[in-house]
């Protein structure tokens, strides 16, 4: 493949917005007028390619699109920054990527609430599952949970069982502090998994199975899935912009045509919802009669 491989990346104009500190994909916009906003994680930040999805969106329907999305990003993100959440509130639509369950805080280990893929430190509960292991030796989630499974796929069942449960609860919070119409987009190479079927450390969204989406989809207006075709995947990869050191990176991203595609799926559900009236959605509360 004749990838474009360039000396430097993409300048993606890093900005903030209101009191976050996380650094979202520029240009900063005037958070005035009409504009959806966008929230998740690499893909949604668009990670090597010049138009991701929500610039997709802007450009065909004319109504700016506020992207929110952050490399690597867990639910934490969201849910420790109300000013983000209050630009939600004056958007016409928010969309929300699925994100992995892992870059998330639980019982079991918490992560930084700004850079959710790095891990912190292990709680007792967690030490005491996996007595033989030195948590001090881990900065990222995904290279701890890699050497658990390794180590005690056994034991990391019920770690993965705590960090699903953690994620429904997180993410129903989540949308019900999300005032407005919601979208919720799966995005990524593969349709979710059932229940039965295991391998989900090994893709993203991690861990995340259709019983979770199932649980979290009644606190939304829509849920929009997108499953990349692998060849489209791989002919996007030309298309892409980044260093000769960032390759293996870029091949795991969905590339510039999937995101063409989500784009055509997303527009149309976007325009159609900007004309209903909002609708009540359930409260947090009532996640228990939904468990």
């Amino acid at each position: 493949m004749n990838a474009i491989v360039e000396p430097k990346t993409l300048d993606y104009h890093p900005c903030k917005y209101g009191a976050s500190k996380i650094l979202f994909r520029g240009p900063q916009k005037r958070l005035r007028g009409d504009f959806f906003t966008f929230l998740g994680s690499t893909e949604t930040f668009g990670r090597f390619i010049a138009a991701p999805f929500p610039d997709l969106i802007e450009q065909a329907t004319g109504i700016a699109s506020i992207n929110l999305g952050c490399i690597r990003a867990g639910v934490d993100s969201y849910m420790s920054s109300t000013g983000l959440l209050d630009i939600c509130a004056m958007s016409r639509v928010t969309i929300v990527q699925i994100m992995g369950a892992p870059n998330m805080s639980n019982r079991f280990y918490k992560v930084d609430p700004r850079h959710n893929e790095r891990f912190l430190r292990a709680s007792k509960t967690f030490k005491t599952i996996y007595p033989e292991v030195d948590f001090s030796e881990f900065d990222l989630n995904s290279h701890m949970l890699t050497a658990l499974a390794r180590i005690g796929p056994e034991r990391l069942h019920l770690v993965r069982q705590e960090i699903q449960s953690a994620w429904v609860a997180r993410m129903r919070t989540l949308l019900g502090r999300i005032d407005g119409k919601k979208v919720l987009l799966w995005l990524a190479d593969h349709a979710p998994f059932s229940n039965a079927t295991g391998g989900t450390i090994c893709r993203d969204p991690l861990f995340i199975d259709r019983s979770m989406l199932n649980a979290v989809k009644p606190f939304a207006d829509t849920l929009i899935e997108v499953v990349g075709d692998k060849s489209d995947i791989e002919r996007g990869l030309d298309q892409m912009i980044y260093s000769e050191m960032e390759h293996g990176s870029a091949q795991e991203m969905l590339g510039p045509i999937v995101h063409q595609r989500t784009a055509n799926e997303l527009e149309p559900v976007l325009m159609e919802l900007i004309t209903k009236p909002t609708t009540t959605q359930l409260e947090p509360s009532e996640s228990a009669l939904l468990a």
